[in-house]
């Protein structure tokens, strides 16, 4: 029997009933399984992840800051969708904060290869990305595009985490979630072409190369907010007006 998308990567230390059950809705917004506009209840939550309705509360009220659930009195929870204007400004943010990161990665591989043999934390990191883009052929190769986005979006930490800076990776941490989202709304239509991009970067951070390695990031980011904007403004044009 086929996993769920949010079931092929479990997390590597087992979260609390509120994170876990927070984890699982959020997972459930960004692939669908909960439609945005459709409402949502503790006690139909509680039911359908099989956990007592005070965590789900919990739950709710961080992915109502987080954006991804509306509430308003004696109306209940509904979920969000994300606003266009927001899109658009998600892409900017992440275009110019990737390059930096990607950037910073290719120049931290260099010195760790100029020092001579890269040191364990590096490698493991490395490791980690050949095994997330080993997984993402895979998931390509098979026509299981709906694995994509939560590798996609580990593949992109990855890198900010090899650039070993503190505050980048917690400044993607903060987006990341959103960019998945709109990353799983617009797989079907460029995710296996989206894929293959993470090569060449990957690449150019190994070569060292850090304007090549800025250019490529932010080339594949401005590609993703290009084919995700012309493909809601159909959407939006084909709608009627109301």
């Amino acid at each position: 029997m086929e996993r769920s998308p949010a079931q092929h990567l479990p997390d590597k230390t087992e979260p609390a009933p509120k994170q876990r059950i927070q984890d699982e809705i959020r997972r459930d917004i960004i692939f669908g399984v909960l439609p945005s506009g459709s409402r949502v209840t503790e006690a139909a939550l509680a039911s359908k992840y099989g956990i007592s309705r005070v965590p789900v509360r919990e739950a709710l009220r961080a992915l109502e800051m987080e954006g991804f659930v509306e509430s308003k009195p004696y109306a209940g929870s509904t979920v969000a969708a994300i606003p266009f204007d927001e899109a658009e400004d998600l892409f900017a943010v992440r275009e110019a904060l990737e390059a930096v990161i990607a950037r910073r990665a290719a120049r931290r591989a260099a010195a760790q290869f100029a020092a001579g043999r890269p040191d364990d934390g590096w490698w493991g990191i490395r490791k980690e990305i050949a095994q997330i883009l080993h997984d993402g052929d895979e998931a390509v190769a098979a026509d299981l595009q709906e694995r994509l986005p939560e590798l996609n979006i580990r593949f992109h930490l990855a890198i900010a985490e090899l650039g070993s800076s503190t505050s980048l990776t917690a400044l993607l941490r903060q987006i990341a979630r959103k960019i998945e989202w709109l990353y799983a709304a617009d797989v079907k239509s460029r995710g296996k072409h989206s894929w293959s991009e993470h090569w060449a970067i990957m690449a150019a951070i190994d070569a060292g190369n850090a304007d090549d390695a800025g250019t490529l990031m932010a080339a594949h980011v401005n590609e993703s907010r290009v084919g995700y904007v012309s493909r809601f403004r159909s959407e939006d044009s084909d709608s009627p007006a109301g």
